[in-house]
Order: structure tokens, then C-alpha cells, then sequence
């Protein structure tokens, strides 16, 4: 099938990085599409979005390269499989990745769903990561590869995608850098070409976390205490707090040496509402093992286990070298080198080479 015949829908958030996917495929010979996907209303009293502003960049951009823009609206699917997912992690005391169930359920959920019904071949999104087809006994398979760009890769965020998804889904920019996206925005006259990254929750925008949660979180104050036991301050409740947090608590005690040195969330104690504090070097803030739980292996395989292999526990983390083995139908990860601030909620991505295996939330 010749390329002028295979038509693609992007998904275009009004920033620099799809809008360059759209021009490279148009570029390559593609019947292009672009969409603009409303998530979420900044009319909401528990976020602030710049959806208007986004969508008029979009519509820029797709003027000016001559395409079709849609504007098509998931926010109730938003809401359910994102935010709800979001809040009821924070209440559990966990801290979720929203941005690798946006991917999941919202992205290549469906978007993707939605590209098939109007008759797209494929779903392109702006993402650093590449799509590698191969055939393995007779079978087209895919795999998801780390982008060139290491300080942008963002297979940590895709590490939840099957073959299905991956079928049906083009990364146009996996092999470039930014520096080079922002080049080519440039080559292509693009309207937003000097448009600042994207930062926050997915669709949401930057926003205090904390204030975002008490919408739906209630305050459910306790004591913090160093591991050893001794009271140091109060806390407004466990939800509000990360393992390895830095900052966002009060201690109050005057002691001195808790007023020279930087402390930590350490702990969180559920049956005594009570939030641990230490020092950097304080054992508790490192693990040598974690349980991995609703893992998704891309390759739709389980390997075979114990699997030597690296792992990343937060996004941009340095990979790191790790054992996976199967113990009583549980996937434990064993770290070569003890991990600082092993956070229940987020997510173990694994790799081996360039291939994102997949991962699955730390337990």
C-alpha cells in the first residue's frame, strides 16, 4: 500500500513535538489528520487546563501544514480511568504515575479505539520512544525500544502497551533529539516552534499537588516521628505525603541537629497515622527487594525467570542492574545496588538493551 493511501490520525496537543510528527509524516508521503483530544475542563474547581490555548495552537499548526484538525472529547473517560485511578491511590497512601494509565487507558485506549472507528490506520503521537516489527514464528510482532534521546525517552510512561496497541501506533520522533525536533520545527516554519515544554499532571497542568488532593482527600492529621520514635511535628495526613519527600512537612522540634540536615519521608505507618522522617543515610529509606504486582510484559510472554535485566523506578532514573525472580505466583525485583526511595504506587519499567519489557506497579 503506497503511503499517499494509508491515512494516520496524530495527536495533536499544540506543542512542538507532535506538531513536528505531523510535519515529518506529512514529509514521508502520509494521509494526515490531526486531533485535538479535550481531557479535561478548566471550568473544573479542582484543576486549572490550558485546553483552549493548546487547541488553538493545534489549529495553527494544522492550518499551516494544510490538514484536517478534529476536536473530539474524553474527559468523562478522563475522569474515570485517570483521576478516580489517581485519587483512590493517594487515599491507599500510594503515589500513582497518572501519566502511565493516560497512556494506557486514554492515549492507546481510546484515541486509538476512536482512529479505528473513523478509519485511520494508525495513531502517531508525539512521544520519544520507537516501535521496532519483527516476525517471530510467523508472527508480527513489536517491539518498544528507547528513544535516541535518553534525557527524553519516555518508554517509562509506554511501558504498559501491548502488541495490539503497538500495531496500531506510529512514534515519529524516536529517532531524534530534542535539540533536533526544535531544529526541524523551525525548518518547517511551524507556528508554535518556540513554545515551551509541557509540565504537570497529564491534561491537568502544573497545580500544588497537595491542593489539588483536598478536593477529594480529608485532612487526617498525625504525629511525625523519627524512626527511633520521637515526636517532631504533625502532619495533615499520610495520602499527602511521597517516601524519600524532602520538603511539604513542619518539624517543629528545636533540636539542632534536626535543623542542620535536610530529612526525608522514610515511613508511613497505617495503623498509627504516624509519618516517619530521617536522614538521608536512614536504612529505611532503602531497599534491596521489591514486589512488582499487575505487571505487563509488552512481548505478551511471560520470560522465564530468574530474569537478569535493568530497571527504572522513576522516570529519567539511571537504568539499573536487577534479578527478577517468581516466588509463590509473586514477581520480586532484587536490586544489585539498594534503591533510595522505593515508592509504593509508582512504577519498575524493565529493559534489556534498548527493549522496554514492560513493568508493573510497586507494591
Amino acid at each position: 500500500m503506497s503511503k499517499q493511501k494509508v491515512k494516520i490520525l496524530v495527536a495533536m496537543s499544540g506543542g512542538v513535538d507532535s506538531s513536528v510528527a505531523v510535519a515529518l509524516l506529512l514529509e514521508a508521503g502520509y494521509d494526515v489528520t490531526g486531533a485535538y483530544m479535550k481531557q479535561w475542563d478548566d471550568k473544573d474547581e479542582t484543576g486549572v487546563c490550558t485546553w483552549k490555548q493548546d487547541r488553538r495552537d493545534a489549529l495553527r499548526v494544522s492550518a499551516h501544514l494544510g490538514i484536517p484538525l478534529l476536536t473530539l472529547d474524553f474527559e468523562q473517560e478522563y475522569k474515570k480511568w485517570v483521576m478516580e485511578y489517581m485519587y483512590a491511590e493517594y487515599e491507599r497512601g500510594r503515589t500513582p504515575n497518572p501519566d502511565v494509565l493516560c497512556n494506557k487507558f486514554i492515549k492507546f485506549g481510546v484515541w486509538l479505539e476512536k482512529a479505528k472507528e473513523l478509519g485511520f490506520a494508525k495513531l502517531a503521537t508525539g512521544h520519544y520512544g520507537s516501535i521496532e516489527t519483527f516476525k517471530h514464528k510467523n508472527i508480527q510482532t513489536y517491539n518498544l525500544l528507547r528513544a535516541k534521546d535518553e534525557n527524553k525517552d519516555q518508554t517509562y510512561f509506554l511501558h504498559q502497551l501491548t502488541q495490539e496497541q503497538l500495531k496500531y501506533t506510529l512514534f515519529p520522533l524516536g529517532k531524534y533529539t530534542k535539540d533536533e525536533v526544535r531544529v526541524m520545527a523551525k525548518k518547517f516554519n511551524l507556528p508554535n516552534a518556540d513554545r515551551s515544554e509541557s509540565m504537570g499532571i497529564c491534561f491537568v497542568g502544573v497545580v500544588p499537588m497537595k491542593d489539588f488532593l483536598l478536593k477529594k482527600i480529608k485532612v487526617n492529621k498525625g504525629n511525625i516521628v523519627t524512626s527511633d520514635g520521637e515526636v517532631v511535628g504533625e502532619h495533615d495526613g499520610l495520602a499527602f505525603y511521597t517516601i524519600g519527600q524532602r520538603h511539604g512537612f513542619d518539624i517543629r522540634n528545636k533540636n539542632k541537629i534536626i535543623e542542620s540536615k535536610a530529612m526525608y519521608v522514610v515511613q508511613k505507618k497505617y495503623d498509627t497515622n504516624e509519618l516517619v522522617v530521617g536522614f538521608d543515610d536512614d536504612e529505611l529509606l532503602y531497599s534491596k527487594q521489591a514486589e512488582i504486582e499487575d505487571v505487563n510484559w509488552i512481548s505478551g510472554q511471560k520470560p522465564s525467570f530468574p530474569l537478569k535485566c535493568k530497571v527504572r523506578l522513576r522516570h529519567r532514573q539511571p537504568l539499573q542492574d536487577v534479578q527478577l525472580l517468581q516466588k509463590d505466583g509473586k514477581i520480586l525485583v532484587e536490586f544489585n545496588i539498594k534503591q533510595k526511595a522505593v515508592t509504593p504506587g509508582q512504577f519498575a519499567v524493565f529493559y534489556q538493551n534498548q527493549v522496554c519489557l514492560g513493568g508493573g506497579a510497586i507494591k
